[in-house]
């Protein structure tokens, strides 16, 4: 797939977003350990960043995906990996299954002035005994007349400390492994709603995390996103999303930490002579720019296929895996080409190198990839 005049141009608009609207003020957010999603949403909504494939009657773009790939790739740019988590979970993380699957009325109340950023959401899945095996989930909601009644705990829940609303995965049966889900719309203002506390992490640190827990939350069974009992079919699809924004958000971190590399190498001497002249150097930065080229055009890939309306879960898998491990190497490799400056936090390769780590787990671990793509080679995983 190539990219046209229009999505270069796209570029450039989320690119001066990028440069003016957020790195300016990223050390600022490190330090307070928060983005101010209250007030950076609805800037980035102003772009239509939020809300790009969504409906124009919920105030969407009504774009292609591609548009997304190019966003995302941008983000990847920022100066703190947490900023751009923020607003991939407001764009491609909570809201998929509710344009998707939900009822006019939520998309009204909910999708709308999410896309519009006045109102910001999460999504809530993982617990403090279940991660990646969401088979093994334990937050239940159990139906009394026309309500829902919420219990349980959820934990490392991205834009969490915030939300107005989230997108939250619970036991609606008594169905045990993948039946008997259903994913609610639960606003952060209901009674028994609680956030417990926001997680010291060791990067991503303006991502507010949050552990959330609800005690007796009655919503209406109204807000159920799509079919009772279709939660956690809804949330894999959901889950393929979010693991493209991974890839795409890779790429674009790796290339902006190459660039700057590149230029860092060719101006700093060594033994009387730029650290670039050294073969291997040279040669470790054109080995991991390669990776980062292949990367790009399997989402390129990836992205055309999905626009074609064909399954794209095995692209999106390798997709997830390979950025993982990428940036890992990546961030290695710039920090260590800085040297002991390298590894001071005055350096952007410090944070790099701690926010990189999470997209090996994050969406997906590295082996529950791996599990995937066996079981999708016909192995026993």
């Amino acid at each position: 797939m190539l990219l046209t005049d229009d999505h270069r141009a796209f570029r450039e608009s989320v690119r001066r977003f990028v440069d003016t609207e957020v790195n300016p003020h990223v050390d600022d957010w490190e330090a307070a350990g928060r983005v101010p999603l209250h007030d950076l949403l609805p800037r980035a909504a102003a772009l239509g960043l939020l809300g790009l494939e969504y409906d124009p009657a919920y105030g969407g773009e009504g774009a292609d995906h591609s548009f997304q790939l190019v966003a995302a790739e941008e983000y990847g740019r920022m100066r703190a990996s947490g900023v751009g988590m923020a607003i991939g979970v407001q764009a491609m993380m909570a809201t998929p299954s509710l344009h998707r699957f939900g009822s006019e009325d939520l998309k009204r109340r909910f999708l709308a002035p999410a896309v519009a950023g006045t109102a910001v959401a999460a999504v809530a899945v993982t617990e403090p005994d279940t991660g990646s095996d969401v088979s093994r989930l334990r937050t239940r909601a159990v139906r009394e007349g026309d309500d829902w009644v919420v219990t349980g705990r959820k934990m490392f829940i991205t834009n969490g400390a915030q939300a107005d609303w989230v997108c939250l995965l619970a036991r609606t049966s008594d169905e045990g492994g993948h039946h008997g889900m259903s994913q609610i719309v639960v606003p952060t203002s209901t009674p028994g709603f609680q956030v417990a506390r926001t997680l010291d992490k060791l990067g991503n640190r303006c991502s507010d995390t949050a552990e959330l827990v609800l005690d007796d939350v009655r919503v209406p069974v109204s807000h159920t996103i799509g079919e009772v009992g279709r939660g956690f079919q809804q949330q894999m699809q959901q889950f393929v999303v979010e693991r493209l924004f991974a890839a795409y958000t890779t790429v674009g971190q790796c290339q902006y930490a190459l660039d700057r590399t590149r230029r860092y190498a060719l101006d700093r001497s060594v033994f009387g002579r730029p650290l670039a002249e050294r073969q291997y150097v040279a040669f470790r930065l054109t080995e991991l720019q390669a990776e980062v080229d292949l990367l790009r055009s399997h989402n390129l890939a990836t992205c055309e296929t999905l626009m074609a309306g064909r399954d794209v879960t095995r692209m999106a898998t390798v997709a997830k895996l390979t950025a993982g491990r990428l940036v890992r190497a990546v961030a290695d490799w710039c920090l260590q080409l800085h040297g002991g400056m390298g590894y001071v936090e005055e350096t952007w390769t410090a944070r790099m190198f701690r926010d990189a780590r999470l997209t090996s787990i994050g969406a997906g671990a590295d082996e529950v990839m791996l599990q995937v793509l066996a079981r999708l080679d016909g192995l026993p995983a």
